[in-house]
């Protein structure tokens, strides 16, 4: 038996289509169960579910969470399921029709605590696929292998994730403080453990990214702040690559700054901007397929990095609010 647990809020454009990848699966529908877990969603979401749950009542069942965000949505599915596994979806994603077959092989031969696999980012706009070149370029996101289609192996993280049972009943459930990177500090807390997390590039799944400038500037603010405060309240649980976009926007600011005291600071600053924007040109030139193409993520680059970098700023100041300045995780009993 497997547990798949999903997350949901306001995913009516999406969920419609990743049910029906589930429904292609060749893992038998009797040993699975599918528990959606929807965060007061204000479109057209739960009724969807509904409509299939209709169909399928012995495979789909739907919790509320009033709490909205991820971490209480998993805790939720987690503690109402049954299965030896436990397989954490994302509504923005299609899978290929043996994700979960791959999953229990690979947490089977590998014996490791948590698998993933390799998502390959689409779009559905213009925009979006501008959107989705820059995500999956590792001048764009870093060495995060399953972004990039790098290298399979034992890793620090995986997208959403394969976890054996036991883990959530020896390590407790996801830390419930963090509207963000739960995921990162789960697969810390099982590596830290000594537990250990497996990419593999027999899993495969399609995920839906931001489809405007607008969202994709938001998102990378988020994360960005939510990097800030998942390092403070969980230590350890963030990688260097997390942080390089604030370095990039501090030193930008603080060699203007300093500029105005000596000259040298202003040479040090172009260097920087010109080794910057050459890495752009190279790596835009690469993920384009037209001229026009080129100026639109060489543009795109720069501004995703900008904001990623702001947002950590805005974490940094977050850190001074009484909500983050004190207090040590204890994680839930599942």
């Amino acid at each position: 038996m497997i547990s798949i647990v999903m997350p949901l809020f306001n995913e009516e454009k999406y969920i419609g289509n990743c049910i029906d990848s589930l429904l292609q699966q060749d893992y038998p529908q009797n040993d699975m169960e599918w528990i959606f877990v929807d965060g007061c969603s204000t479109d057209k979401t739960k009724e969807i579910v509904l409509e299939y749950q209709k169909k399928y009542p012995k495979l789909i069942r739907l919790y509320d969470n009033p709490n909205k965000t991820v971490p209480y949505a998993m805790n939720i599915g987690i503690k109402n399921s049954n299965g030896k596994y436990i397989i954490r979806l994302d509504a923005h994603a299609e899978y290929e029709k043996n994700y979960f077959s791959k999953c229990v092989e690979n947490l089977d031969k590998t014996g490791a605590d948590n698998v993933g696999g390799f998502a390959i980012t689409k779009a559905r706009t213009k925009t979006g696929n501008f959107i989705a070149k820059m995500l999956s370029s590792k001048f764009g996101v870093g060495d995060s292998q399953f972004r990039i289609n790098g290298k399979g192996g034992y890793v620090d993280t995986v997208p959403f994730g394969a976890f054996r049972r036991e883990v959530f009943t020896k390590w407790g459930g996801f830390d419930e403080r963090l509207d963000r990177n739960q995921d990162n500090e789960m697969n810390y807390r099982i590596r830290k453990n000594g537990g250990k997390i497996y990419l593999s590039n027999e899993i495969k799944l399609s995920y839906y990214c931001r489809d405007s400038l607008k969202g994709i500037n938001k998102m990378a603010r988020q994360n960005g702040m939510w990097n800030i405060i998942a390092s403070r309240l969980c230590p350890g649980s963030m990688r260097l690559r997390h942080f390089v976009p604030l370095l990039f926007v501090l030193s930008v600011f603080g060699l203007i700054g300093f500029g105005f005291i000596h000259w040298i600071f202003w040479a040090i600053l172009g260097a920087e901007m010109f080794l910057y924007f050459s890495l752009d040109f190279v790596f835009s030139i690469k993920a384009a397929s037209r001229f026009k193409d080129f100026i639109t993520l060489f543009f795109i680059f720069p501004l995703f990095h900008s904001n990623y970098g702001i947002g950590s700023l805005l974490g940094i100041l977050k850190l001074f609010s009484k909500k983050y300045r004190k207090g040590t995780y204890k994680p839930q009993s599942i």
